[in-house]
C-alpha cells in the first residue's frame, strides 16, 4: 500500500476509509494522537511516543483501546502492510462514539484510528524562518489533544508569509511553535521552557536535553522571553520529524547564527540518534 488508514481493526487506503459521523472526534475534537516516523519500517523512538499517548489519555480519563505492548504490536502490523518502509506514522485514540452530548458516555469505550504515509526526516542543513503570535490556546498544551485551531490559524499565518514555522508567546514568554518546540543557547548553554501546561513535552526536546546533560553541556529549564529569543547565540526549533532547525530569521529580522559549531553538533547528535534507532526491526 501507498497510504493506509485502520479504524479499530478495519485497514484499508486512506482514500477508501470512512468513521462514524457520531466519533467524538467529530463533534468536540474529543481524542489525544501521537505522531513519529518510521525508517526501513522501524517506528523511531515508539516507547516515548506510547508512554506519552497513554499519559495524554489519562489525564483526559479515555480509556485506552489495548495495552502498550498490544498498540505498539498493532502499529508495527500496519507499518509492514507498506510498500515503502520510509513513513509518517500518525495514531489517534478519540473518546468513543454516541449521540452529541457533551458527557461522557455512559459505557466507557474509546476508537483507535492509525494513518500512514510516505514520510521522511527533515534536512536539518537548511535554515528556517520563523514569524510569531500571541498564545492564546488553553492550559492544557501539555495533553497532545485534537483541539488544534490555534495551532492551525498560526500554522497558515506561517505559510502566508512564507516561513516555516509560528512562535506562540504569552506576554513577552515564548512558550513553544505551531508544530513544534523551540530553544535557545545562549553563552553555550542550552534553555528551554519547562515542561509545564504551557507547553507539550515534546520527544525531541527530551533527546536535546538528553544528549546535552549526558555530554555536558550546560541546560536551563525555564521560561525566556522574545528578547531572549532575538539576542540568542542560536534558535532550535524542534519536533518529532524536525529533530533540531536552525533558525536565522524572525520576520525578516536576523536571529541567532552566532554558535555554530555548538549547533551542529546538537544536529548532528540528533541525526546519529535517528539512524541508529532505525537501522531496522
Amino acid at each position: 500500500m501507498k497510504t493506509l488508514g485502520y479504524y479499530n481493526g478495519k485497514f484499508g487506503e486512506l482514500h477508501e476509509m470512512t468513521v462514524p459521523m457520531n466519533d467524538r472526534v467529530c463533534y468536540f475534537g474529543d481524542g489525544v494522537y501521537e505522531a513519529t516516523l518510521a525508517r526501513n519500517y522501524t517506528i523511531y523512538c515508539l516507547d516515548e511516543h506510547i508512554d506519552r499517548l497513554f499519559s495524554s489519555m489519562a489525564q483526559l480519563s479515555i480509556p485506552a483501546p489495548m495495552s502498550k505492548e498490544e498498540m505498539k504490536e498493532e502499529l508495527y502490523r500496519m507499518v509492514r502492510k507498506m510498500d515503502e518502509g520510509d513513513l509518517l506514522v500518525y495514531w489517534q485514540v478519540t473518546r468513543g462514539t454516541g449521540l452529541r452530548n457533551h458527557a461522557f458516555p455512559e459505557e466507557p469505550c474509546s476508537n483507535l484510528w492509525i494513518a500512514l504515509w510516505e514520510g521522511h526526516a527533515a534536512d536539518l542543513s537548511e535554515p528556517i524562518c520563523l514569524t510569531h503570535t500571541e498564545d492564546t490556546r488553553f492550559l492544557h498544551c501539555n495533553i497532545k489533544t485534537l483541539n488544534l485551531i490555534p495551532s492551525v490559524m498560526a500554522s497558515q499565518k506561517a505559510k502566508e508569509l512564507g516561513v516555516s514555522e509560528c512562535v506562540f508567546h504569552r506576554g513577552d514568554i515564548v512558550t513553544e511553535c505551531a508544530h513544534s518546540n523551540i530553544h535557545i543557547l545562549k553563552n553555550g548553554v542550552f534553555i528551554t521552557h519547562p515542561a509545564d501546561c504551557y507547553i507539550l513535552p515534546g520527544i525531541a526536546r527530551k533527546n536535546l536535553l538528553d544528549y546535552c546533560r549526558q555530554n555536558g553541556i550546560p541546560t536551563e529549564e525555564r521560561p525566556f522571553t522574545m528578547e531572549e529569543l532575538y539576542d540568542a547565540d542560536e534558535v532550535i526549533v524542534s519536533s518529532s520529524g524536525s529533530f533540531a532547525l536552525r533558525a536565522l530569521k524572525m520576520d525578516e529580522r536576523d536571529i541567532g547564527g552566532k554558535d555554530e559549531q555548538l549547533m551542529k553538533r546538537l544536529q548532528n547528535a540528533m541525526n546519529a540518534h535517528y539512524y541508529e534507532q532505525t537501522e531496522g526491526r
